[in-house]
């Protein structure tokens, strides 16, 4: 396992942009756009992979891990009582 699969990546749609938009929370922000779900998909898979060497070579301090925690604990999706 490489340490990019220790973070939850995203890929929804964006009415805004009518396009598909990529981003993994915790380690980069919408970062590739596209038509075709799966392509922007692994475009993003392959910036993830890139940002965590970016990372790992200035500071080698990777982010908290994201992966296989639920959504709702996350603090980028953190669930606030009415």
């Amino acid at each position: 396992m490489n340490d990019s699969a220790r973070y939850a990546r995203l890929v929804e749609w964006s009415d805004e942009d009518r396009c598909f938009v990529g981003s993994c929370p915790g380690v980069i922000g919408p970062c590739c756009h596209g038509d075709d779900e799966v392509e922007v998909y692994r475009e993003l898979c392959r910036i993830v992979e890139e940002w965590l060497e970016v990372i790992r070579r200035e500071d080698g301090t990777l982010p908290r891990r994201t992966a296989g925690r639920p959504v709702a604990e996350r603090e980028q999706f953190a669930v606030r009582e009415g």
